[in-house]
């Protein structure tokens, strides 16, 4: 099994990194910031401008340490890649899938089954916990339609069919979200998804733990051989990490939806962690990033019981091992693609 090891964020914007030895360092002018062995890491998030040496970003490459870039507001910039991993034949089975619509369907399915379970599962979370805070009836009516969801998508039969069953359970999850925010409700309220941009504390959120969620599957993705750009159920788009986004659906709503209620609930993020742009925009600030990327790193080391293998691992491992089972399906070890099932 593979270890989860540390992530490295840089904070300042002001900050440049570069390699001594076998040592990532972070200077700020003339200071050095801090410094850190490069096999202790595996992922570098920036959120500077000044970038990184050409000889560190190909040290990360070759060591396959995940190196992504962020403007200091958090705008997804660039990530370094190195050469590809796994066997080619993988790789041509992976897209001899994606160009049979019929294949793709079938692993879309089951992922998109993994998502409204889990989508499920935190609604009874909050309802074995919490019932007595909430509207329990409608909580309980949206969780049954969520349990309806799954037995329709089960028996679809194409693409677009899934599709449409995945935006009407998407649209029922989300129109009970706001009870699951149980503290600070006078700033943090759910309306609607709002993305592009987030015009509220908790869609900056949620933006912003996707974000960060995608980038750990495709980096899980690629260490195991698969081509993150090449989906089933997000079809080709230049510059979108398509597997990527299929593979996060079913843990939007365990690893990221329930991050950002535990953020909000226990109080660790609040108001005065975002900044209001011109056009509406609400981001993280400095300080919200810092505390947000304490308590990732926490939530990651966490340890379960993953519900296919039985085997005790992190949080954080958990993309990994989805993609590969994902691998073993296509390579023919598995006979279909087993979700992450939340228990």
């Amino acid at each position: 099994m593979k270890k989860l090891l540390n992530t490295l964020y840089v904070m300042s914007e002001d900050s440049y990194l570069t390699l001594e030895g076998e040592n990532i360092v972070i200077v700020n002018g003339e200071k050095t910031m801090g410094r850190f062995p490069l096999h202790n890491l595996e992922n570098i998030i920036c959120f500077t401008y000044k970038g990184a040496t050409p000889a560190l970003m190909g040290a990360c490459a070759e060591r396959c340490v995940g190196m992504t870039f962020f403007s200091p507001r958090g705008k997804f910039l660039a990530r370094v890649t190195g050469k590809k991993y796994g066997n080619v034949l993988l790789r041509k089975e992976q897209y001899r899938i994606s160009d049979n619509l019929e294949k793709s369907h079938q692993y879309a399915r089951n992922m998109i089954i993994g998502k409204l379970y889990n989508c499920r599962w935190s609604i009874e979370r909050t309802l074995r916990d919490h019932g007595l805070r909430v509207d329990a009836e409608q909580l309980k009516a949206v969780s049954g339609e969520l349990k309806e969801a799954v037995k329709k998508v089960e028996t679809s039969h194409d693409l677009d069919s899934l599709r449409g069953l995945e935006g009407k359970a998407a649209e029922q999850y989300f129109s009970v979200f706001d009870m699951l925010i149980l503290n600070q409700k006078e700033e943090f309220y759910f309306k609607t998804r709002s993305r592009r941009p987030p015009l509220d504390n908790v869609n900056a959120l949620l933006s912003f733990t996707y974000t960060v969620l995608a980038g750990d599957c495709a980096n899980a993705l690629e260490s195991v051989g698969l081509d993150p750009y090449v989906g089933f159920m997000h079809r080709d788009r230049p510059g979108r990490k398509s597997l990527s986004l299929d593979i996060m659906e079913e843990l939007r709503g365990i690893m990221a939806d329930r991050f950002v209620l535990t953020l909000i609930n226990m109080k660790v993020i609040g108001m005065e962690h975002f900044q209001k742009q011109k056009d509406g925009a609400v981001l993280l600030n400095d300080s919200g990033r810092k505390v947000f990327f304490s308590a990732w790193q926490k939530h990651k080391k966490e340890t379960i019981t993953h519900p296919f293998l039985k085997e005790k691992m992190e949080w954080g491992l958990v993309p990994y091992v989805q993609a590969l089972l994902l691998a073993r399906t296509i390579r023919g070890d598995l006979e279909e693609y087993p979700p992450f099932l939340w228990k």
